[in-house]
């Protein structure tokens, strides 16, 4: 089977690297890609937003699974032109990836189908959001982008200034560009985040191990958000009963509210939540694979996530097996550009990345990298997940670090405490 993932960051370089390894791939592309997809696959010169020139190469390379890793192309709808040329394509088609393509789409969705979620009210003009601010009592909100804004769009907001502010950032000056011509105004949810990942065929829904980002730039969660300094998984705070209530309360209606809003699922949603005192509320959902959460998710994995994904893709998820997993957690910690979630520079070149291969369970992962003749540079704000693979999460993260330790580039940073709240939790 020849497979193509699209995209360029360290979701696709895990999902090319999954993919490889399935006895049943024979060859992995990835378009654009970036220098660890160079290493683990091959690229092909297209970029993920040039949908005729991937189809064309699709039918061209008589492709038989072509993988979706980013947003925007899911949004934009380049599954609906994969389906249309008779390829197939695992992900949702476009009226579907609404449900990530716009915040106030899916808080109504959730409305609608009585998921848990927090309080909010939805506006398109600063002075009607700026007034709701200043008639609510709580101080801390939340004001979200309604757009995609690369996970950045989201200020978490402690007092009504600050919220004010926020308004002002998004739909004034447009911080976020159009993502922010309508926002999302909601309570501010107080618990542990957890993220659940499943794959949907439309009716069928199979949950991956839940696992735990950081979103915030800064040790201690401070900071600015950023599109996820790390991850680990398993997350211990969801264990089994609350599994159970997650699949019931949250993925099993929104998959069936889908159906009805004549939007059939198919592809990988994921749940974003905060486990509160009164249980698991969706603080977002996802339509693709989270980057950090799939490094450490399918490092564990050990089903075959190709037939996964073609079955997911044909229809018939419900013919596959249990999943099996590796019974390690996993980490995945992400190094940075300086500068990181703001303006930062390119071209730097990145030294020991072999060397950090090299350590027991630990695999580099690479997300904003770029080959330079036979260096590799920066390429990103966020440039390498380095995944650890241990006996339990304190081994696991001692490994990733390990793997940071080893890799060396001007201005390069990570947070420090990546999973350090599952210590909280029996391993």
């Amino acid at each position: 089977m020849k497979v193509l993932v699209i995209g360029q960051g360290g979701r696709e370089h895990v999902l090319l690297w999954k993919l490889a390894r399935s006895p049943s791939v024979t060859k992995v592309y990835c378009a654009p890609g970036n220098a660890g997809t160079a290493i683990d696959g091959e690229n092909v010169d297209i970029k993920a937003t040039d949908v005729d020139r991937l189809v064309k190469f699709g039918q061209t390379e008589s492709i038989d699974l072509t993988v979706v890793g980013p947003e925007a192309a899911l949004v934009n709808g380049t599954v609906d032109a994969f389906r249309e040329a008779g390829l197939r394509i695992f992900g949702p088609s476009k009226p579907a990836a609404e449900l990530e393509g716009s915040k106030s789409f899916s808080k109504e969705l959730m409305r609608k189908a009585n998921v848990p979620t927090a309080e909010f009210q939805t506006f398109t003009g600063a002075t009607e959001a700026k007034l709701y601010v200043e008639e609510r009592e709580e101080m801390s909100l939340v004001v979200k982008a309604d757009g995609l804004a690369a996970g950045k769009g989201v200020i978490v907001c402690q007092s009504k200034e600050e919220a004010l502010a926020a308004i002002d950032s998004i739909m004034v000056s447009r911080e976020f560009g159009e993502a922010g011509a309508r926002v999302v105004i909601e309570e501010c949810l107080v618990g542990q985040e957890a993220s659940i990942l499943a794959i949907v065929d439309g009716h069928t829904i199979l949950p991956l191990d839940a696992s735990q980002d950081h979103k915030p730039a800064l040790d201690g969660d401070q900071g600015p958000n950023t599109g996820g300094m790390g991850a680990y998984c398993p997350a211990p705070i969801i264990n089994d009963d609350m599994m159970d209530v997650i699949v019931e309360k949250i993925l099993v209606p929104t998959v069936h509210a889908m159906n009805i809003d004549n939007r059939p699922f198919q592809g990988i949603l994921y749940a974003g939540l905060m486990i509160t005192n009164q249980g698991p509320k969706v603080l977002e959902f996802n339509v693709r694979f989270g980057d950090p959460e799939a490094q450490p998710v399918l490092m564990r994995l050990k089903s075959d996530l190709a037939e996964l994904l073609k079955l997911a893709a044909d229809g018939k998820l419900s013919e596959a097996g249990e999943l099996e997993w590796d019974s390690r957690p996993a980490v995945c910690v992400v190094m940075a550009s300086e500068g990181y979630p703001g303006s930062y520079t390119k071209g730097h070149v990145i030294r020991g990345i072999p060397e950090a291969d090299a350590i027991d369970g630990v695999k580099v992962f690479h997300a904003g990298t770029a080959l330079h003749g036979e260096n590799i540079v920066s390429d990103g704000g966020r440039v390498l997940g380095v995944t650890g693979l241990g006996e339990n999460i304190a081994d696991a993260k001692l490994r990733a670090y390990q793997g940071v330790k080893a890799i060396r580039w001007d201005g390069a940073w990570c947070r420090k405490d990546i999973s350090d709240k599952a210590r909280d939790f029996a391993e």
